[in-house]
């Protein structure tokens, strides 16, 4: 068993491989081995989190999930626990496995309940699991509502109620702790599933996963190594072509992260011909008008707080920057004009490197479908992206999805709730450019090293300070390069 940490990648696998490994597996393995291995990794979970726990309340599902928790019920009462069962099959339609688990769970003397319990330590989380493909109702639903309400934490098991293992989409139980079975599943690590799944432990069952993953749960980014004999121009221009009338705070975080996350030399260059063209708080940028500078050599964000202002600029940064960041309003207006969507298309064609950091609103603007489609397919939308676009994709939110074509898509596993506040994401712009502009950087590698840095800092900030997207810029000086 093991608790999953942001220190390494992790495989990720979707609901129809996970299935094939353990038909694969049950088919070498004695009768009801998988679901008799997942109940005494449930037990001994249990056991470690909530070691004082006496009244421990399982509440199981009609299916093989629930025969995952009747099978944990023996464990527990073996090891001088009290487990309370709550079950909600039918004899007539329960799964051959959870049968069988029931009927030991009989033998062994483990107590059932018909209601749910008004005190218990700790609950279990057995209700259903990776097949679920609706919300639940009934008396499952109602079991659903009992965990939530309760004191004690919840153990999920495999997967917490109500969330959809492919997506994250959907949300009911909300656990302490889940303990999946066999492999990790993307669904507990974005949209919804970061704030259900709590702490995830993994358990394999002695089942092999080969091959054949969806996804991956993002590991440490290499850190860029700095050599002494290095000069401003070794680590890339960059140009900030944003800040339109009103918004030029957004241009100056994105520059202001840039220059903190390594860049050799960054322009900013406003769009409102009244914006100061001085930082007295960071003299070490340099302001230009967008025009004059050669994008051709240099990477550029475009869009940070662009306005409607940034449209006038994109068919040159589009046709001529060497590499290039698009964010917010210049997302928004490649979105409403085909002929700014042929020239981001003919970036991929000329091989010129391209990130899109949408929020999920301008990501469902660029794929022309709804907000909540999107946050209910996170991991297949932010493909759709970057196919349609040919350009790599950084779907922000909770488990920040990262696609790019010929790549596996990777969840970031960095980051909290500080960072919905104005202006994170034009930090997160200038941090994705800022690696860009560093000459042997691959694009998507770039995009998946700035966004897990990017949580990091917010993970790292002190609990006592307020984040705000101008000290997260300022912080991310010296922490971001190597030596």
């Amino acid at each position: 068993m093991q608790r999953i940490t942001p220190e390494r990648a992790w495989p990720l696998f979707d609901i129809a491989a996970l299935r094939g490994f353990e038909a694969s597996a049950a088919a070498r393995l004695p009768p009801h081995t998988l679901m008799q291995r997942a109940g005494f990794a449930t037990a001994r979970l249990a056991a470690a989190i909530a070691p004082h726990a006496r009244a421990i309340w399982i509440a199981c599902g009609p299916g093989n999930n629930g025969g995952d928790g009747l099978a944990a019920a023996v464990y527990l009462k073996q090891w001088g626990r009290s487990p309370l069962v709550t079950w909600l099959g039918n004899e007539r339609k329960t799964p051959h496995d959870a049968m069988a688990a029931l009927e030991l769970a009989r033998e062994a003397g483990v107590e059932f309940i018909e209601h749910p319990p008004t005190q218990w330590d700790l609950g279990i989380d057995a209700l259903l699991g990776i097949g679920g493909t609706r919300a639940p109702e009934g008396r499952v639903l109602g079991a659903a509502d009992w965990l939530n309400r309760g004191a004690a934490p919840v153990l999920a098991i495999d997967i917490p109620t109500g969330l959809m293992a492919d997506t994250g989409a959907g949300m009911h139980v909300r656990a302490a702790h889940t303990l999946t079975m066999i492999g990790l599943k993307p669904g507990l690590f974005t949209a919804q599933g970061r704030d259900a799944a709590g702490v995830v432990w993994l358990d394999d069952l002695g089942v092999e996963t080969p091959s054949g993953m969806c996804a991956m749960l993002s590991g440490p980014p290499t850190v860029p190594r700095r050599l002494h004999a290095s000069h401003k121009g070794s680590f890339g221009d960059v140009a900030v072509i944003g800040g339109a009338p009103g918004m030029t705070g957004a241009a100056l975080l994105a520059a202001t992260s840039a220059l903190h996350s390594g860049a050799g030399r960054v322009y900013v260059c406003p769009l409102d011909d009244a914006a100061p063209r001085v930082d007295i708080a960071q003299p070490d940028l340099m302001f230009r008008a967008w025009d004059s500078l050669d994008l051709a050599s240099m990477a550029v964000a475009a869009g940070c707080g662009g306005g409607d202002a940034v449209r006038g600029a994109l068919p040159k940064v589009l046709s001529t920057a060497k590499s290039l960041v698009l964010d917010a309003d210049a997302l928004n207006a490649i979105a409403a004009d085909p002929q700014l969507q042929s020239l981001l298309r003919a970036r991929a064609q000329r091989a010129q490197p391209t990130v899109l950091t949408p929020h999920p609103l301008e990501a469902a603007r660029l794929l022309e479908t709804g907000t909540e489609d999107v946050q209910s397919r996170r991991l297949a939308c932010a493909r759709e992206l970057a196919q349609r676009w040919g350009c790599v994709v950084v779907l922000k939110g909770s488990g920040t999805v990262i696609a790019a074509n010929g790549q596996i898509p990777r969840i970031n596993p960095t980051g909290n709730a500080r960072l919905a506040t104005a202006g994170t994401g034009d930090v997160l712009a200038g941090m994705v450019v800022a690696r860009l502009a560093q000459a042997a950087a691959d694009p998507f590698e770039a995009a998946c090293a700035a966004v897990r840095d990017h949580g990091s800092a917010a993970d790292a900030w002190p609990r006592d300070r307020t984040l705000t997207a101008s000290a997260l810029a300022s912080s991310l000086a010296g922490s971001l390069m190597g030596h």
